[in-house]
């Protein structure tokens, strides 16, 4: 039970406002209670006694307790069968809300107002910051987080405020403003130079945008007090978890949370991290980093023991089931393939560790690696439309077809049923979401369906892996005119340019759209010397067609780079993971080739096919390396 007693003595906050406590019936522990001054500001700070972090209930009682993490993949296997219905019922005897936890001050009418969802109101449990924000625990730190909601146009100076008088360095933000057309949080930022919030002045410093991520570096100063130094303030904006669902594959987040980690400075206070509504996503994130942390301390995991003990701080944190189910996928991905990236300082000794025999798997490293690689199941089911009977024919081979979720649609030709198909895959690259569309080498009757891709898509250059013809077989219909123009339905080519280069051949088609009466150039750039089987017989010749490619982007508008070979699958996907590696080396001096390559695999079948084109991807990064003699050079 809890007595009241007021004290007159001043909060141990680093702020100036005069704290009214509540005492416990235990007189060594105090909390600070209810309202700092002047409202509707709240702040009410956590004891600074020594307390257990993780109050937890013996295991033998619990009907979910901490899982070993070897046993990890077989328990959520089971829990997933019949539709996750074992995950669903766990989910569902979560407690919703602590009984003695009391929403009085968030109710207030001059509050109201602050709150953006009006079920989702912060609760007076451990401490309360503007608009609904509470400092949660992480595995073993006290106050390692402030759940927060996404700042309303009218709490942005509050919120900016409260950034300063918490010390914090780091924002984690996982929404994005708009989603479905609904605003989910205000910018609270300046696109560029510097903007005053109330008394703390912004500048933006720097901004790196990413597919998955932005990292936008600020400086703040409080702009009535000057003489007060700068403070550097790091936000982590998460960008690929749609507002309703979760991420398709947790290895962004998993990537994303190592950066937050890496970043956060030990001396700063908690790390702010909101959403919207502060409570699903931002729960989510949370679990996920204490979960590692235990996973690391303990060998175990307790996702439900955790979330119960968060949910006591602040009513529905991890808001759905599909998010708890991916705390789990976030965890099992962890542990399965754990973190592969590299600096490109370590590459030549990480290369003589993969190429000696790996212990108890009977190969090397590198095949042992690839071997994980392959036990990726293709999801067949997924395939519906490339499946169709009238499609079949459209596709070069039958194992490699989109799946459904990112395969590129063009536009329903007039009068004509399923003409909206085209064996090709939207591929996420570094910094963008849909950088290329991977495709089969047209057959002569899809010939109209590619020029129609590349028109609807915009795209502007077009990479052919792929001769005409390889070891007597016809790998790809030639569909660009050797001299006059060619029409393909509503879409005429015409070759204006043609230009040979050491290894690969340019050449500028006019395309021009007929029905629209449009025009516009396209750039070929065709790479000879890389056999059916095989790979090519030096890096070089790739590394400068990489570079062709990305300045022609640059010039053109960065709109989906047409990457084919013959199915589109292994030369395909290997052009696409060393783009994409080679990207990150240059911006960030970090390589990741397992973890790229799992992804490309998971968006299109047998993306880099052999264990050949594997070690070609290892091998080029090295030559690209080697190429520098100074590392500051990659910056």
């Amino acid at each position: 039970q809890v007595s009241r007693k007021i004290s007159s003595f001043s909060a141990p906050l680093s702020c100036s406002y005069p704290c009214v406590y509540l005492y416990l019936s235990h007189p060594s522990h105090s909390f600070p209670f209810s309202s700092l001054l002047p409202p509707p500001f709240l702040l009410v700070a956590t004891e600074l006694q020594s307390v257990p972090l993780l109050a937890r209930s013996p295991s033998t009682n619990r009907k979910y307790p901490p899982l070993p993490v070897d046993k990890l993949e077989e328990e959520m296997n089971r829990r997933m069968a019949d539709d996750n219905k074992l995950f669903r019922e766990e989910f569902n005897a979560l407690p919703v809300c602590p009984i003695q936890a009391t929403c009085d001050a968030a109710s207030k009418e001059e509050n109201k107002e602050k709150n953006r969802y009006v079920n989702i109101l912060p609760c007076n449990v451990v401490l309360m910051c503007p608009f609904g924000a509470f400092l949660l625990q992480g595995y073993q730190e006290k106050n390692k987080f402030i759940a927060a909601q996404g700042p309303k146009e009218e709490t942005v100076n509050d919120f900016w405020r409260m950034i300063w008088e918490q010390n914090t360095a780091t924002i984690v933000m996982v929404t994005n403003l708009k989603e479905r057309k609904e605003c989910k949080c205000a910018q609270y930022w300046p696109d560029q130079g510097c903007w005053t919030y109330g008394n703390i002045r912004v500048s933006v410093e720097d901004t790196m945008v990413l597919v998955d991520y932005t990292i936008r570096k600020f400086c703040i100063q409080q702009s009535i007090v000057c003489s007060k130094p700068q403070r550097l303030i790091t936000q982590f904006h998460f960008t690929s978890w749609p507002d309703f669902g979760v991420p398709f594959t947790p290895i962004g987040m998993l990537k994303f949370l190592k950066k937050v980690k890496a970043y956060n400075p030990q001396y700063a206070g908690p790390i702010v991290v909101h959403c919207s509504a502060g409570v699903g996503r931002t729960g989510t994130f949370i679990v996920i980093d204490a979960m590692l942390d235990m996973m690391i301390a303990e060998r175990k995991v307790d996702v439900f023991g955790f979330v119960t003990r968060i949910r006591a701080q602040r009513c529905q944190m991890v808001q759905t089931d599909m998010q708890y189910v991916f705390i789990f996928q976030a965890l099992l991905e962890h542990y399965l393939y754990g973190d592969t990236e590299l600096e490109v300082t370590s590459l030549e000794s990480h290369l003589a560790k993969l190429y000696a025999p790996s212990p108890g798997a009977g190969c090397s490293g590198l095949e042992a690696e690839f071997k994980k690689l392959t036990s990726i199941k293709i999801q067949n089911d997924k395939m519906r439309t490339g499946n169709l009977p009238v499609n079949m024919k459209k596709n070069r081979v039958l194992q490699i077809i989109p799946y459904e979720f990112n395969r590129v649609i063009i536009p329903v030709k007039r009068g004509e049923e399923n003409t909206d198909y085209v064996n090709a895959s939207f591929i996420d690259g570094y910094r963008q979401k849909d950088a290329y569309m991977a495709s089969q080498g047209p057959l002569q009757h899809t010939i109209e369906d590619f020029w129609r891709m590349i028109w609807e898509w915009r795209s502007c250059s077009i990479v052919m892996l792929t001769e005409l013809e390889e070891r007597g077989q016809e790998k790809c219909a030639q569909y660009w005119p050797s001299d006059t123009a060619v029409g393909y339905g509503d879409i005429s080519i015409e070759l204006k340019r043609e230009e040979e280069n050491e290894s690969y051949t340019v050449r500028d088609l006019l395309v021009t759209n007929n029905r629209e009466n449009k025009t516009r150039v396209v750039r070929q750039f065709h790479f000879h010397g890389w056999p059916e089987v095989g790979i090519p017989t030096d890096g070089k010749g790739m590394i400068n067609l990489i570079a062709a490619v990305q300045k022609q982007q640059q010039q053109s508008g960065n709109h989906p780079i047409t990457v084919h070979c013959s199915a589109g699958a292994g030369r395909t996907g290997t052009f696409c993971a060393l783009s994409t590696v080679l990207e990150r080396v240059k911006a960030e001096g970090i390589l990741d080739v397992f973890q790229t390559v799992k992804s490309l695999r998971l968006q299109r079948p047998h993306m880099v096919q052999t264990l050949e084109q594997y070690e070609f991807c290892y091998k080029v990064v090295q030559e690209y390396i080697d190429a520098f003699s100074d590392y500051a050079n990659f910056k």
